[in-house]
């Protein structure tokens, strides 16, 4: 299968020996990993497949293929506390993706650029670093639109290789599980004049549809199971706080915007369940979860909440982590941090955030969680294409249906 961005290059055999010295280094490192963790068995029995969509929280090195990307982390020390080399995941192990895939018997994700993947039957990864609902917010990564069309392709090479029949009940029993919005207001806040509330509403509406349109497309490619995660706490992470020159404080305007975003979020979500047939889906609580653990970080078993682990400047929040032209500081220990770069969580606090995505109650992820996700069987009712029955109204930043707190 054609997967564009891909250069390939001509290497000398002692290239050769010693990329195959790494891969294997690679699957050492991941066949001991299985048993580092017990809390990391399957927890469950029904074989699915997972297409993954986001930004830098979901990426597994997608932007490693990216030749204009400045969004790339294959560099130490990124990677260094589970796979001990960088992997291009803007973290210090794994990202919460690695473990849902974990925790449903899948394998860890490589990134779906990369041309040695090509076992599209247990699901893939499309998402990039810098990735935005809206193209024009960034054009040096890959936005949502081109995942999901990425997608696609993948749905027909499924197609080819199972048949129609098979195929399709895959496609409907999968898990479509995305992360996407972060990037797009961040720099809205931070590249706009003259911000007012109506301004800001109308941009969470075009965001929210365009997110809305893209998962009307992967409905109609066959998926029926989402798992939207909603925005964090953009306003209160380090690097947002070095950015707004913030000692204690959240930048309140981020934190608005996020909050406008994910109420939004919940109200389509609901929407397109009670219009679409077979459609299931789940919201997790990024914001709330991960913003308490910043704000109470010894009450999680953490020494250090907003500041990260590796980065420079009074929270570490510049992004500068593993440069090799300024100087930048790296903790001893991430297993102490919330953070580990200037906007991204430590392995540690994704092995508590997978069981809240997994296990979690209605508190924190709703109406289901991911364990009862997988678990609930799709009406044998089917679309009929009929676009009457998609919304195709934007969603008032301000329906809310469940409140951040």
């Amino acid at each position: 299968m054609f997967k564009p961005t891909v250069t390939i290059t001509i290497m000398s055999s002692l290239e050769n020996h010693f990329r195959f010295l790494f891969v294997l280094a690679i699957l050492i490192a991941l066949a001991n990993s299985q048993t580092d963790k017990p809390n990391l068995r399957v927890q469950s029995n029904k074989k699915i497949a997972m297409f993954v969509f986001g930004d830098s929280l979901f990426d597994p090195g997608n932007n490693d293929y990216v030749p204009s990307s400045g969004a790339r982390v294959n560099f130490p020390p990124y990677g260094e506390t589970f796979f001990h080399y960088p992997t291009g995941r803007d973290c210090d192990g794994r990202i919460l993706p690695d473990f849902a895939a974990a925790y449903a018997g899948l394998p860890y994700w490589r990134a779906y650029l990369d041309p040695d993947d090509d076992n599209f039957t247990v699901g893939v990864n499309f998402a990039s670093a810098g990735a935005c609902a809206l193209i024009e917010t960034n054009n040096n990564s890959i936005p949502f639109e081109i995942q999901v069309k990425y997608l696609k392709d993948v749905a027909n090479l499924l197609k080819d290789q199972l048949g129609e029949t098979e195929a399709k009940e895959l496609l409907e029993r999968a898990i479509y599980y995305s992360s996407i919005g972060g990037v797009d207001y961040t720099s809205f806040i931070i590249t706009a004049t003259n911000v007012t509330e109506s301004l800001v509403e109308d941009y969470v509406n075009i965001v929210i549809g365009n997110i809305t349109n893209q998962i009307k497309e992967i409905y109609n490619v066959g998926g029926r199971k989402f798992a939207f995660q909603n925005v964090g706490p953009l306003g209160c992470t380090p690097g947002s706080k070095e950015s707004f020159n913030t000692t204690t404080d959240c930048a309140e305007a981020l934190q608005n915007i996020a909050t406008m975003h994910n109420n939004a979020l919940n109200v389509v979500a609901e929407k397109l369940a009670s219009e679409l047939p077979g459609f299931k889906y789940l919201v997790f609580d990024f914001f709330n979860a991960l913003m308490d653990r910043t704000q109470n970080p010894t009450k999680y078993g953490f020494k250090v909440g907003d500041v990260a682990c590796c980065g420079s400047g009074a929270h570490r929040g510049d992004s500068n982590c593993g440069s090799l032209t300024t100087a930048y500081e790296l903790c001893s220990d991430p297993n102490e941090y919330v953070y580990f770069d200037a906007g991204h969580p430590t392995e540690a606090c994704n092995i508590q955030l997978i069981e809240l995505l997994w296990n979690g109650s209605t508190d924190v992820i709703w109406p289901v969680n991911m364990r009862e996700l997988i678990e609930l069987e799709i009406e044998t009712e089917t679309y009929s294409g009929n676009d009457d029955l998609l919304i195709t109204e934007q969603v008032p930043a301000d329906d809310v249906s469940k409140t951040q707190q």
